[in-house]
């Protein structure tokens, strides 16, 4: 836990031994937040390009700056910010099991999830969309996917989105990861890959000429900051720290330095937070 530096007489030291002994008592099955610790860690992509990436020893992509950015705004310094990469499946459990303070990682907003964890922000609204092989003319919408092999990653309900949701009669494939989805569409595996457009758009950065964009969205997906069930303080700290960095205009920098060279538009408004409680 996050060191307080006090000074007490004896007998206060005391007395305020008993008050805390009672404080513990009164809260039953309460966690401490993650912002009484020393050193926070943070859950972020590994396979992601623009978003987290891992390269170099280290993490890089939009979601990893966002990462260090409210890291800061919560109090801590950069030095004691670990990041460790996970994928879409393991969030969860991750968080559940302690063996991430937070996690910052394309984790959409599902009232599913909200049993579980607790989320701050969204800190993004991304749209789902479509990518496909730069040679396919045939796929210009989501109705488009009928009769069309889409992949998903695990732990992602993107694709399920279309046959569930739209009642579009695709084959849905799923993938161990996103990376993995995109390169089946590259060895004519699947037809195309559908989760969120940042995602996309961050495949795409990378090689322009092999893919296209359908650029047709039509969800919204709210990305959140996962913490631990209940921490309310934390979620309010991420928060305000979110309405920071889109007041002093770094989401627009960091937006346009992991994406501006794509075709994707851009939102750099406050997005609308879901509230801790």
């Amino acid at each position: 836990m996050r060191n307080r530096h006090r000074t007490t007489t004896p007998l206060l030291a005391a007395a305020a031994a008993g008050v805390l002994a009672l404080a513990a008592c009164s809260g039953p099955g309460e966690e401490p937040s993650v912002l009484e610790g020393d050193t926070i860690t943070i859950g972020v992509k590994f396979d992601q390009p623009g978003l987290g990436l891992a390269e170099n020893g280290g993490f890089s992509g939009f979601d990893v700056d966002v990462a260090h950015y409210l890291a800061e705004g919560m109090g801590f310094e950069r030095e004691d910010v670990e990041l460790v990469g996970v994928t879409s499946a393991e969030r969860e459990d991750k968080i559940i099991g302690g063996e991430v303070d937070m996690v910052v990682a394309t984790y959409s907003i599902t009232p599913e999830r909200k049993t579980e964890v607790t989320f701050g922000g969204p800190y993004y609204v991304a749209k789902q969309d479509i990518l496909v092989r730069a040679d396919e003319a045939g796929i210009d919408t989501v109705r488009d996917l009928e009769g069309h092999d889409v992949c998903q990653g695990e732990g992602s309900n993107s694709a399920s989105r279309i046959t569930d949701g739209l009642g579009i009669g695709a084959t849905v494939a799923d993938a161990p990861s996103y990376s993995s989805c995109i390169e089946w569409l590259s060895d004519e595996r699947v037809d195309a890959v559908s989760t969120d457009d940042l995602i996309l758009a961050g495949f795409l950065a990378e090689d322009p000429s092999a893919y296209r964009f359908v650029n047709n969205p039509f969800t919204d997906e709210k990305y959140g900051v996962g913490l631990p069930h209940g921490d309310v303080e934390a979620c309010e700290a991420v928060n305000k720290a979110i309405n920071g960095m889109y007041q002093d205009g770094t989401a627009g920098e960091l937006l346009e330095g992991w994406f501006g060279s794509t075709d994707l538009e851009l939102v750099k408004s406050v997005p609308q937070f879901e509230g801790c409680g």
